[in-house]
């Protein structure tokens, strides 16, 4: 069984950083393409930042572009977003997924994680 668990987020001024993790199980981690998405009050999902397909090369949203960072640690199994130079527009919960930048909602039937709340506010 896919498992999924999101950390780090939190209240940070406009300006900051946070470090999000998500803890990952239930499958092979390596060369999976993986996803962070993330879903702001009263919108729907958005695709923040992911690997491709072979789980090696990045890619991002334009909005968070050169703000933003994916990696994962192979050995942790687990993947992180380094978030700088927050912004109001980035407050959300943040989720990771399974999938690209195009295929990261084409697996319904895994389990949805905590998810973790990320507020940029003064």
């Amino acid at each position: 069984e896919v498992r999924l668990v999101e950390s780090g987020g939190g209240l940070v001024q406009p300006g900051g950083s946070l470090r999000l993790s998500c803890a990952t199980s239930g499958f092979t981690f390596s060369r999976t393409a993986m996803s962070w998405v993330r879903r702001a009050p009263d919108k729907g999902l958005e695709w923040v930042a992911g690997f491709g397909s072979g789980g090696v090369y990045t890619h991002y949203a334009d909005s968070v572009k050169g703000r933003f960072t994916i990696s994962r640690d192979y050995a942790k199994n687990t993947i992180y977003l380094e978030m700088n130079s927050l912004k109001s527009e980035d407050t959300a919960v943040y989720y990771c997924r399974i999938g690209d930048r195009t295929h990261w909602d084409s697996r319904p039937w895994d389990s949805w994680g905590p998810g973790t709340q990320v507020t940029v506010s003064s």
